[in-house]
């Protein structure tokens, strides 16, 4: 709390004092980055952007843009000229080109001891390992040869095959029925990692925030629902879930926070297995598609906790405001006009929450989000499901 002298100055008892608000600079123009600028505009939060292109989601909306490569180091290091913090909306900056800008005395949060983790995942797998997280089976692979080697070690095909760096949204990734389905992987050149076929009834995520000092907090473990490896619908929280379970996932996602030293938003993508087990699936260190729904049905949005984070600010409360919060992407279709639906979707449920990313509509490309929340599972669901599908164009009614 401020104290005041005779002299009527005020003295922050304990915290240092400010004369302008911190400049947070975000690495990545995508979606992620607009919503996380949006977080910080009622803190009064500056935010600079580094983006691909002006046309990019969050170049749209932010105040100062710089156009560049994130690939490039004195770009970069132009770009974190003035700002007090960088962060990201992906995890694909060179971890050699974070290293120089901490290097620099620049703050990089996460930074790229913790970063990798989520950038290689032979790194993330070798890691959690030695922390004693649960996982698939797995091993990196050197051909197809001896992919098929890795899985007549357990139960034979199928196995999943993974190239190490660079995958989201099941690019990357590979369901390998035969031994000649393993060859594809391996043309790009870049190491891969194989993992057992896990036999999974659903999978989950846990999404906590870490702060400098150690604040932690945790959302509720939500059901994330994907079609054709891209993720589809996200329930929260994940329903007939057991507590007991719920409790050890939240607890699995702040102990890899705290030994992995994240700093900001972590997504842990889970795998709840037919005989009542969590295995770690991936690990994402920024704000996260699983975590979409806090925008609408949280006290303190994951966007929001993370501005906090990576500024070392007090974090926000994460629970839920709500018994049940649906989120459904919205991916784009065959009917572009996805404005002139908005009559309807309003008009139907005066409660829907939409949240459009500003980007042109392409046949199966995330344009923007809906949320929904109340009581009645089944209920919110369906008008989430309903609003995403008549945005898209699925139905006209």
């Amino acid at each position: 709390m401020p104290s005041h002298s005779r002299t009527g100055v005020r003295r922050w008892c304990g915290y240092p004092k400010r004369v302008t608000f911190p400049v947070v600079g975000m690495v990545g123009g995508g979606q992620l980055a607009r919503m996380t600028h949006e977080a910080g505009i009622p803190l009064g939060i500056k935010f600079k952007l580094l983006s691909d292109t002006p046309q990019d989601s969050a170049a749209q909306v932010a105040g100062e843009v710089v156009i560049g490569d994130y690939r490039d180091l004195d770009t970069l290091r132009e770009f974190a000229r003035g700002c007090d913090v960088i962060t990201f909306d992906h995890e694909h900056v060179p971890t050699e080109h974070l290293r120089a800008l901490e290097a620099d005395g620049i703050p990089v949060r996460p930074g790229p001891d913790a970063l990798v983790h989520a950038q290689d995942k032979g790194v993330m797998r070798a890691r959690l390992d030695t922390i004693g997280a649960p996982s698939p089976r797995h091993r990196i692979v050197a051909d197809p040869a001896d992919a098929v080697a890795f899985a007549e070690e357990g139960d034979g095909f199928p196995i999943i095959l993974k190239t190490v760096r660079g995958g989201y949204d099941g690019k990357g990734v590979w369901f390998v029925r035969t031994a000649r389905d393993a060859e594809e992987p391996f043309r790009a050149g870049v190491p891969v990692l194989a993992e057992e076929k896990v036999d999974f009834v659903r999978e989950l995520a846990a999404n906590i925030v870490r702060s400098p000092h150690g604040q932690a907090v945790a959302y509720p473990v939500v059901e994330s629902r994907q079609v054709d490896g891209v993720c589809d619908t996200v329930i929260a929280p994940a329903p007939d879930l057991d507590e007991e379970l719920a409790g050890q996932a939240q607890e699995l996602a702040l102990r890899i926070a705290k030994e992995l030293g994240v700093v900001g938003h972590l997504a842990v993508e889970l795998f709840q297995t037919a005989d009542g087990r969590i295995l770690v699936n991936e690990l994402a260190m920024r704000p996260h598609n699983s975590g979409h729904w806090t925008m609408d049905g949280a006290i303190t949005s994951q966007f929001a906790n993370h501005v906090r984070a990576v500024l070392d600010l007090p974090l926000g409360d994460p629970r839920p405001r709500a018994p049940w919060t649906v989120m459904c992407n919205v991916l784009g279709g065959d009917f572009p006009d996805m404005y002139g639906a908005y009559l309807h979707c309003m008009a139907r449920d005066p409660q829907l929450k939409i949240h459009m990313y500003g980007k042109d509509v392409k046949p199966g490309r995330k344009v923007g989000h809906v949320n929904t929340y109340g009581d009645d599972l089944d209920e919110v669901l369906e008008r989430a499901r309903h609003a995403a599908d008549y945005l898209r164009g699925t139905i006209v009614e």
